[in-house]
């Protein structure tokens, strides 16, 4: 993947030489002339390190590295400065600087603290599938609160739409944990029948059952001094459940067929796409499990709620997936960028990696144009005659802000559904918890039900 640098100075000189210094090394340099630039550069492009004057007009520096904090909190960021002090220097660190370099600076120290900070970046630790990117303020705060959890051994539920991340966020969390030199084990509560699931788990030994020809330890066991992640935990059978309660508080597990449990000593993170509280409530779902997963609990955003991020990220894929060596990689037309952010992305950020990869795959040339997309077709433009065309079937026009066409979308479907939330949320492709918070958002009141049982009784009224 190549390797894209942002250089902020306000000394075009001191610019012009970083720039030529670090692109005769192969890397993808963008600059800007202020602390200003740099940020609005920030929200357009992917950036594996920011390179930063510390002394700006403005915005400094030091005000620079905090943005970057909550923007990307992954991306190293190296300080520079003419006027260096030990405070300056523990300032910056202390906010979370990877190095500090001081003016004047030879050639060598500038591309050994570039190669030391990019080597130490995400990108480095794990693979490129595995860097988060936003900027959007709501996830910025999880992944803050996801940092601090880290250091705890406290139990994390992530609870999030499928394609939005979970994996990625748990993986986070145990790379800034203090098990992190430990495996991280992942196991998938929906991908098994209950007593593969069982086996998986919890371990069997030999003769336990017909096949089991040697004994083979469990994923709580493999996980051992590491993190486990129960992924999809709301599809998990009840009897296993009742199995899982009792490892966690005992902090000990039952082989298939053994004589005596086996202590373990494994972090939990548990991931669902379903709302918990909904299945505790119907009966499908433990509520003392519940609580004892329910330590610390993260949210992540789906992405028609963070368009925001759609332009960084889709730059980022066509960064990891372009065929296209030069200096510029393959970049997306304006209209290409207007689609993606026009587009609702049922599937998350999922879908829009795999819609770019498959752009990529079929683009002849280095812009990634509209056509490339191969998306659904958006609403109808305005009739010749100036009319607005409704999109068939669901009562929308051209014109309708996206934010309205929602608010109808989610009126239309709690009508169709006789009020019932649950299928609402099921048809509409979304949570049951995100549901409820888009009702209150729009002060609707399951109006489609409403409006049917009123139906309903005028017309036995009438009988």
């Amino acid at each position: 993947m190549h390797e894209e640098i942002l250089v902020v100075d306000d000394e075009p000189q001191m610019l012009i030489a970083i720039q030529e210094t670090l692109r005769r090394k192969g890397y993808g340099i963008t600059t800007a002339g202020s602390g200003v630039e740099a940020l609005c550069k920030l929200k357009e492009k992917f950036y594996h390190l920011v390179l930063t004057d510390m002394r700006m007009p403005e915005v400094s520096g030091l005000d620079l590295l905090k943005k970057i904090r909550s923007l990307l909190p992954q991306a190293p960021v190296v300080l520079i400065t003419a006027y260096g002090t030990i405070q300056n220097a523990v300032d910056a660190m202390r906010h979370g600087a990877f190095d500090y370099l001081l003016k004047p600076f030879s050639s060598e120290a500038l591309e050994g603290v570039v190669r030391r900070a990019l080597d130490a970046g995400p990108q480095r630790n794990e693979k490129t599938s595995h860097t988060i990117l936003t900027q959007d303020p709501g996830f910025s705060r999880t992944l803050q609160l996801a940092g601090q959890a880290a250091l705890s051994e406290a139990t994390v539920l992530i609870e999030a739409e499928s394609g939005t991340g979970k994996e990625l966020l748990a993986r986070m969390l145990h790379q800034k944990s203090d098990r992190s030199k430990s495996a991280f084990v992942a196991v998938n509560c929906a991908a098994l029948p209950e007593n593969l699931l069982e086996s998986e788990l919890f371990g069997f030994e030999k003769g336990a059952f017909t096949g089991a020809v040697s004994s083979k330890p469990g994923k709580f066991e493999l996980a051992h001094g590491g993190t486990l992640l129960l992924d999809e935990i709301g599809e998990m059978a009840p009897i296993l459940q009742a199995k899982l309660l009792r490892v966690l508080q005992e902090k000990e597990v039952d082989r298939i067929g053994g004589r005596a449990p086996v202590p373990i000593d494994a972090r939990i993170v548990a991931t669902t796409n379903r709302d918990l509280r909904e299945l505790v409530r119907s009966g499908n779902f433990r509520q003392d499990l519940y609580y004892r997963l329910n330590v610390v609990r993260l949210t992540i955003p789906p992405l028609r709620e963070r368009r925001g991020d759609i332009p960084l990220l889709a730059d980022f894929f066509c960064k990891k997936y372009g065929k296209y060596p030069s200096e510029a990689g393959v970049s997306l037309d304006p209209d290409t960028l207007d689609r993606l952010m026009a587009y609702s992305w049922p599937g998350n950020v999922r879908e829009l990696e795999n819609t770019v990869q498959r752009a990529l795959a079929l683009c002849p040339e280095e812009i990634l144009r509209t056509q490339d997309l191969l998306l659904p077709n958006p609403p109808p433009a305005p009739s010749a005659n100036g009319t607005k065309e409704s999109v068939r079937g669901t009562g929308f026009s051209a014109g309708v802000t996206m934010r309205e066409m929602e608010r109808r979308l989610i009126s239309r479907t709690l009508e169709d559904t006789g009020g019932n939330r649950t299928r609402a949320a099921k048809s509409l492709g979304i949570s049951l918890r995100t549901l409820r918070n888009k009702l209150n958002e729009f002060g609707l009141q399951d109006r489609g039900f409403e409006n049917r049982q009123a139906k309903s009784a005028h017309s036995h009224a009438s009988l």
